[in-house]
């Protein structure tokens, strides 16, 4: 069991394996762990709840090996069965307070683009907010962006740690941490690298 109170949130990878292109997104999990990324979320949106099941017992076996909290997306039944860190839910998936009601002493998190979605997130129990997108981005196409301004003021707003997520990359990662988040979560400029172990490591660096 890992303590909500040790989660390091700095380097928060997010699941899209269409990226990926033929290459083992548990392979590419493991690389991007050794590189330096420090919680990993898996999101599937579009495989069968056995498929999906079997690829989260895979992945749990190596986020369990190097001891990094894995969050499902979405799916609390797929979090049950695999006895994962944490569950993640958006505005439109399972409400926060049954999400923790069926998932106690779990990470819960929450996806919020307003402030008033982060405050009523943190009020009912959230252990930490998802705020995006910042920038836009093909793999979340439905996600409003927010700006700089309202991240900082959501972050100054609640006492949970904020992770931006949305088109953060090497080249805007430190403006987005400028403004006092506790960590980014990434996709594609981790999943699209032609060497992930490389180019976690150099996101890595830019946290330091």
């Amino acid at each position: 069991m890992i303590s909500e109170a040790t989660v390091d949130y700095s380097l928060y990878l997010v699941t899209d394996r269409e990226l990926l292109g033929k290459r083992d997104l548990v392979d590419s999990i493991e690389q991007a762990i050794q590189g330096g990324v420090t919680l990993v979320q898996l999101r599937e949106k579009s495989v069968s709840t056995l498929e999906f099941l079997q690829l989260a017992l895979r992945v749990k076996e190596i986020t369990s090996r190097y001891h990094i909290p894995l969050i499902i997306n979405d799916r609390l039944d797929i979090a049950l069965a695999v006895d994962a860190e944490g569950l993640h839910v958006g505005q439109d998936d399972l409400p926060m307070l049954k999400a923790r009601e069926l998932f106690p002493n779990k990470i819960i998190g929450v996806s919020a683009s307003t402030l008033e979605e982060a405050l009523l997130a943190q009020e009912q129990g959230a252990d930490y907010i998802g705020v995006g997108a910042i920038f836009s981005t093909t793999t979340k196409t439905d996600a409003s962006e927010v700006s700089l301004e309202q991240l900082k003021l959501i972050n100054t707003s609640v006492t949970i740690p904020v992770v931006a997520i949305g088109g953060i990359k090497k080249e805007n990662l430190q403006q987005v941490m400028a403004t006092g988040i506790d960590g980014v979560s990434v996709v594609s400029a981790i999943l699209t690298a032609k060497n992930i172990l490389e180019a976690t490591k150099q996101l890595k660096q830019l946290l330091i």
